[in-house]
């Protein structure tokens, strides 16, 4: 089994480390706000092609299953050429996807966008979360969650914007190029800084780690993100569609649910790398599925539109720890720096919003999206007990003998 990598020297991280971990914060905080930007606007998108709450389901499920792809094509590449080339190229395409799903005048073009997004947003996703861990790994300590936390910032940024474009009665192509126009340029300038591959590789003989790495160790990690994501992906996809049909809210309101649960979530990975050293992930993990599951039962049973974005915040302060614990185990438990752990780990992310997009907009069909978030409920339970996987492992300690 691999063995965590030990501390470096980074009590005092040296400038390169610095600029690096800066430079993934850009990065994170673009994926945040570029996500948030077009997730808002689910529901504006359902009106405007005219799509019922099936046909919604299936186009969501474009993004997730070409994600899925696009992490593939990017895991491949980084081992090749470093996460820093595949995000220089496939962020800027994410953020161009975005306006182009809001200028699209039919549905056939509006798919295209979404592939168009997806391979973008799984590129991101896997080359960040690889940046993230290798910052990590130079800096001998917990900072992942850190990049999490501004990607959540930005994301209620995202959110926030969305809110005030609808009240001041913006179109969807001005509500996202307002956004992505910069969004781009931060991205562009932000890869010049990242971690190099040869500062991010700690071994060279990445194919043959591949063929030897065992999966055992990270089911666990696997299944909290699919589990994660199925919450997550209830949320973003048809949080808006819930404020909206369930609780009857304004334009102006709808975007405040996936804000709340992003605000909330913001604020405990601030300080989630703190606890993570004081009380061990394991830990962190399973309390957070605790409270991720007391978020989704306020939601179903919420009978005002406060209590149910604050049903929504809860939620986000539950499923806040999970991912970057996973990429952040999974990197632990592979010391030489390959990405295979984490690439893995981050498919299951997209397993997990299939299954929330099928599964939340299936049960709304038959009955209604109250009915369909009892769903991610129940599997936000499951996540309690499989955070026993996120326990660091030792090296065994071999036995005494008596001369």
């Amino acid at each position: 089994m691999p063995t965590p990598t030990p501390p470096s020297s980074s009590s005092h991280p040296m400038k390169r480390d610095r600029q690096a971990r800066l430079a993934t914060f850009a990065v994170f905080c673009v994926q945040g706000l570029t996500f948030a930007t077009l997730l808002t606007q689910v529901a504006a998108l359902q009106r405007k092609h005219g799509l019922s709450d099936g046909e919604l389901s299936i186009l969501l499920l474009v993004v997730p299953v070409i994600a899925g792809a696009g992490s593939v094509l990017a895991g491949t590449l980084a081992a090749r050429f470093g996460s820093r080339r595949v995000l220089r190229g496939f962020q800027p395409l994410t953020c161009v996807a975005v306006v182009l799903t809001g200028l699209a005048p039919t549905l056939p073009l509006l798919v295209a966008a979404l592939v168009l997004f997806g391979v973008g947003l799984g590129g991101v996703d896997a080359g960040m979360n690889m940046q993230g861990v290798a910052v990590e790994r130079r800096y001998g300590r917990p900072v992942l969650t850190g990049f999490h936390a501004l990607w959540s910032a930005a994301a209620v940024i995202g959110a926030l914007w969305a809110s005030a474009a609808a009240g001041r009665h913006l179109d969807l192509p001005a509500t996202f190029a307002i956004a992505m126009v910069p969004a781009a340029a931060v991205a562009a300038v932000a890869a010049h800084w990242l971690c190099l591959p040869e500062e991010e590789h700690v071994a060279a003989e990445t194919t043959r780690t591949e063929a030897r790495f065992p999966w055992k160790p990270i089911i666990p990690l696997c299944l909290a993100m699919a589990f994660l994501y199925v919450g997550d992906a209830s949320i973003s996809n048809f949080g808006s569609v819930f404020m909206e049909k369930i609780m009857n809210a304004s334009a102006s309101v709808v975007p405040l649910a996936l804000g709340a649960y992003q605000a909330t979530t913001f604020l405990v990975r601030v300080g989630g790398d703190r606890f993570v050293q004081r009380y061990g992930p394991a830990m962190i993990v399973r309390i957070g599925g605790a409270v991720a599951t007391l978020g989704f039962v306020a939601i179903v049973a919420a009978p005002t539109q406060p209590l149910a974005i604050a049903g929504f915040a809860l939620t986000g302060i539950g499923l806040s720890v999970v991912a970057p614990q996973s990429f952040s185990t999974a990197g632990r438990l592979d010391p030489a720096g390959t990405g295979v752990a984490i690439a893995r780990v981050n498919m299951f992310n997209y397993v997990g919003f299939i299954v929330g997009a099928a599964l939340v907009g299936g049960i709304a069909e038959a009955a209604d999206y109250r009915v369909a978030f009892a769903a991610p409920l129940a599997l936000a339970a499951v996540i309690i007990v499989l955070a026993r996987g996120f326990q660091p492992r030792t090296p065994p300690v071999p036995p005494l003998t008596v001369s």
